[in-house]
This record gives structure tokens, C-alpha cells and sequence, in this order.
């Protein structure tokens, strides 16, 4: 029987620097295949064929917002938790929809690599610590 895919953590963020900084950082710390994508819809038309494990999203993209694409990416890869990463500020209606299906967590930027690698370890089902590759103390 040929094993499963590696699962990935898929990223979608239209600031490349932001994206590459991002994927270097958690791709060096984490155990865990970095996928990028400067465009949701590049995003959507991929899903199919990625194993993703987890999904981070910036909110503020052209073509869709991140709302938007996580609605378009639940059909395409359901059961699969998304966190939603925002330099904006989000309404209070917004933030309560943490926790509802697929959106996990909100993370507001600035924030620290190891914030993100903490909230998908998380969030990852049958993930937990254990993609760390640093120790937990270290950042």
C-alpha cells in the first residue's frame, strides 16, 4: 500500500516578502511541507492536488477576501482548519466566528513566526507539538 502524501501547511498571503518570510521561517522550524500562494484563486485551483493539512489565509487579497476564499476552500478541502492572519482590524461579529468551522484562529500582524507555528500546531489535527522541530521554549 503506498503511504499518504506528506500533509502541508498551506499559505495564501498577496504580499510575496511577506509569503517567502513566512514559508522560510516556518519551513526551517517546523517538520512540516510549506505551501505558498500569492493568489487565492492560484490557491483554489492547487487544493486538489496539495494534502494540506492546515490553511493560513491574509484577510485583504485582490479577487477575494479571506472570508471569501475560505468558503471557496472548504468545498475543495473539507474538514481542514483555516487561520485567518489580518493587519486590519476585524468587527467583533468576525472574531466570533473563531472556533466555528473551518476558522480556527485569528492572528493579527505583527506577529511572531512562532505565534503562527504555535497556532497550527494548535489546530492541526493529529499534529500537535510534535511538528516542532525547535524546542518549544526557543524563538
Amino acid at each position: 500500500m503506498k503511504p499518504a502524501p506528506r500533509k502541508s501547511v498551506v499559505i495564501v498571503d498577496d504580499d510575496q516578502f511577506y509569503l517567502n518570510l513566512l514559508a522560510q521561517l516556518l519551513g526551517e522550524n517546523m517538520d512540516c511541507a510549506i505551501e505558498t500562494f500569492a493568489r487565492p484563486r492560484d490557491a483554489l485551483a492547487a487544493l486538489p492536488g496539495l494534502n494540506a493539512g492546515l490553511i493560513v489565509t491574509d484577510y485583504e487579497m485582490p479577487d477575494l477576501n479571506g472570508f471569501e476564499f475560505m468558503a471557496e476552500a472548504a468545498q475543495v478541502a473539507p474538514g481542514v482548519p483555516f487561520i485567518l492572519i489580518t493587519g486590519l482590524p476585524i468587527s467583533a461579529a468576525m472574531e466570533r466566528m473563531v472556533n466555528t468551522s473551518p476558522l480556527k484562529s485569528i492572528l493579527h500582524k505583527p506577529f511572531n513566526w512562532r505565534t503562527l507555528a504555535d497556532e497550527i500546531a494548535r489546530h492541526w489535527p493529529e499534529s500537535g507539538a510534535a511538528l516542532l522541530k525547535v524546542n518549544p521554549t526557543s524563538a
